[in-house]
């Protein structure tokens, strides 16, 4: 089953909320939020220009976790850009 751009947008916000919460991802949670943003990215429904330029730091900020050698290290040190980024997706006109 194909995501659409909203499903897509619930699923990183939820990612990206757990992460913040609970202080703890793993590798694939990591890949899945690259891949899901470079969905996003290429996705020309996404208009918002916040958006689009807060894209790429998610990306980064799930490459990195992939090979992140603490995980609960990288989280905390993200945890503000964290926030920032679920409440701009919360704020999205598709969300």
């Amino acid at each position: 089953m194909e995501l659409n751009t909203n499903n897509q947008l619930t699923l990183l916000i939820d990612l990206l909320d757990e992460h913040r919460t609970d202080l703890c991802g793993s590798v694939s949670e990591y890949q899945q939020i690259t891949r899901l943003v470079n969905s996003l990215m290429q996705n020309s429904a996404i208009s918002d220009q916040e958006i689009q330029e807060l894209l790429p730091e998610i990306y980064d900020y799930g490459k990195n976790g992939e090979s992140s050698q603490n995980m609960e290290a990288h989280i905390t040190a993200n945890n503000t850009q964290l926030a920032t980024w679920i409440d701009a997706l919360h704020q999205t006109n598709l969300h």
